[in-house]
């Protein structure tokens, strides 16, 4: 083999290596690309479902049974949360979900973290809280993994309607 030839056979395992190298870190990449979003959407549906949870009960203790007729009669947002005696998941009310934390595990995902906070708000600006009672309750719930980037956060504001 003359000189010629070796330097070729060099430069073309050169740049063989540099091209394994780049698809290797390309495989690596849409791997954890794979596994992020999995882990994203599994918070997702956590997220979801507790805000579907909570929206199946009912507005405040006070219209569990009866119908509310002035925001004087909902719970104060001091008092938001579970009543004495109730523990989740025997919740009543919306405002039931004020200050919990759950753990969820997920097999062959692991555990999820899940927090949960009402507050009342006004119509016209949702990401403020309100300092008394409104005929709305904002839910936000943060779901968090160790092994997912970021955190996953959702807002729903439930109104309470009555039409006569």
């Amino acid at each position: 083999m003359s000189t010629g030839q070796t330097i070729l056979t060099m430069g073309a395992l050169i740049l063989f290596s540099t091209l394994m190298i780049t698809m290797n870190a390309s495989y690596q990449t849409s791997g954890d690309l794979v596994v992020q979003s999995e882990l994203g959407i599994t918070a997702s549906s956590l997220a979801i479902s507790l805000i579907e949870e909570a929206t199946a009960k009912a507005f405040d203790k006070s219209t569990d049974t009866a119908i509310a007729v002035s925001t004087s009669t909902l719970t104060q947002p001091e008092n938001l949360g579970p009543e004495n005696g109730e523990v989740y998941p025997h919740f009543n009310d919306f405002d039931d979900y004020n200050n919990i934390s759950l753990t969820q595990n997920v097999d062959k995902i692991g555990t999820y973290n899940l927090k949960a906070n009402v507050v009342y708000v006004d119509f016209s600006s949702p990401d403020y809280p309100a300092t008394s009672p409104t005929w709305h309750k904002k839910l936000s719930v943060e779901v968090t993994n160790p092994d997912m980037i970021d955190t996953v956060k959702m807002d729903y504001v439930f109104s309470y309607w009555y039409f006569r």
